[in-house]
């Protein structure tokens, strides 16, 4: 067990490391601990590498746990639940699982299992391991994790079709004509051996999709229908109903960022997926506005929009507390006080929201919001910038200018473009010589 200091300086030199050195160096340390390796803090390891692994996804050591998952890796997800959503397994479910195997169900056949699939592993022999018999037959019912093990248990018996799916997608990939058919193949297999597992495989297709909407094609071609009134009403529309509970997250987190605290980055990737995401249902499907789909889809945008509008109608405030002008009306700049950092940080989380929304405003419904928002932010910063400039010549209080010019630099880079931030510091570079002079 290492100390807090030594953890921190490991976790600090791990997280630095090159995303293709930090793989080698999980896969050698797994492979160590599947050997009962002793010496190495693997857990330490591991866990200042995870950063960096989450960035730069890579192929990882197999387990014997990890191999159990093939099956069904594409539906595991660690978000919290209230209920159980088919399609999703709780991780926290498979680990409760596996230990009662182990201990309880099955310890001898587990136990003998993880065994054969070490020294396998251990030889190098990954696809002999790769094809060994995965049998869980569970009949459970009852709580969340019991109706997560029915469903692992269905897709450990729907194993063989499972791995086709992932031989045909190695690695993610847009959906295309061959690819369709040949997953629509891997579905009929399905339907004759064992039908109840058949509406899984769009489902894992989806998880392993470059573009996820995609996976609304196949349910699309099964049921020969284009309009989601009849889909959604079938288990061909699981594919459906995962994405539209990805929506739903997305709305969730949303509506949960907050004036002041909230971070631009995240809100602004957040409002982005759910704009793709919702605007690719729609063209996938012909979703009807009277429809379960089409009424979820236009509750979820105008949630999504109102929550944005609320940030966009704030912006200009915010930009003119950290660009003030004077109160008698004129609008010239105020120039009589610095402002402090928390209004110029404040104004600068709320311009990159503006202006990183303008892509894709529209899909999130609040598009003529941003365009108002940015019009009046840009017109402010032009005027401040021009007031700014003049001040330099004779500065009443240098050490504002001081501060306020680097800031309206910045800004005007983000809201217009680096060439003209140059010009400003050009202007500014100007004024301030021909106040010296």
């Amino acid at each position: 067990m290492l100390s807090a200091d030594k953890t921190g300086l490991l976790t600090a030199f791990l997280g630095g490391l090159p995303g293709h050195v930090a793989a080698r160096l999980a896969r050698a340390v797994e492979l160590d601990l599947l050997m009962d390796g002793k010496t190495l803090p693997h857990a330490e390891i591991l866990r200042g590498l995870r950063p960096v692994l989450r960035r730069e996804p890579c192929g990882r050591t197999l387990t014997p746990l990890r191999l159990f998952c093939l099956p069904f890796q594409e539906l595991l997800s660690s978000e919290p639940r209230k209920t159980k959503q088919k399609g999703v397994i709780i991780r926290a479910s498979l680990l409760a699982l596996w230990r009662w195997l182990g201990q309880e169900l099955l310890a001898e056949e587990t136990q003998r299992f993880c065994v054969d699939v070490k020294t396998m592993l251990v030889a190098g022999q990954q696809e002999a391991a790769l094809a060994e018999p995965k049998k869980a037959r569970l009949a459970m019912e009852g709580d969340l994790a019991m109706a997560d093990a029915v469903e692992m248990a269905l897709l450990l018996s729907a194993a063989p079709e499972m791995m086709k799916i992932h031989a045909l997608l190695p690695t993610p990939a847009p959906m295309t004509d061959e690819l369709l058919w040949q997953l629509r193949a891997v579905y009929d297999e399905l339907v004759t051996r064992l039908p109840d597992a058949a509406p899984y495989v769009p489902l894992v297709a989806m998880m392993r999709l470059s573009r996820p909407w995609e996976g609304l094609r196949l349910p699309l071609s099964i049921a020969r229908q284009h309009r989601d009134t009849l889909i959604s009403k079938t288990d061909m529309g699981l594919v459906g109903e995962i994405l539209f509970s990805r929506l739903d997250s997305l709305q969730t987190a949303i509506l949960t960022a907050r004036h002041p605290m909230f971070d631009a980055d995240k809100l602004l990737a957040e409002t982005r997926q759910f704009a793709e995401l919702s605007t690719a249902i729609v063209k996938e499907i012909e979703v009807r506005r009277d429809g379960e789909w089409g009424q979820r889809l236009l509750k979820d945008r105008a949630a999504v929009g109102a929550a944005m509008d609320k940030f966009m109608e704030r912006a200009p405030r915010e930009l003119a507390a950290a660009l003030p002008v004077q109160r008698s009306g004129a609008r010239n700049a105020d120039f009589s006080r610095a402002t402090d950092a928390e209004k110029r940080e404040m104004a600068m989380r709320y311009a990159r929201l503006v202006m990183g929304s303008r892509h894709f405003a529209a899909g999130a419904c609040f598009a003529a919001k941003q365009k108002d928002a940015l019009e009046e932010i840009c017109a402010h910063l032009r005027r401040y910038n021009e007031d700014l400039v003049r001040e330099m010549r004779a500065p009443e209080v240098p050490g504002v200018v001081e501060v306020q010019f680097p800031f309206a630099t910045e800004l005007t880079a983000l809201l217009f473009s680096e060439e003209e931030a140059e010009l400003l510091r050009r202007r500014g570079k100007a004024a301030q010589s021909a106040s010296a002079a």
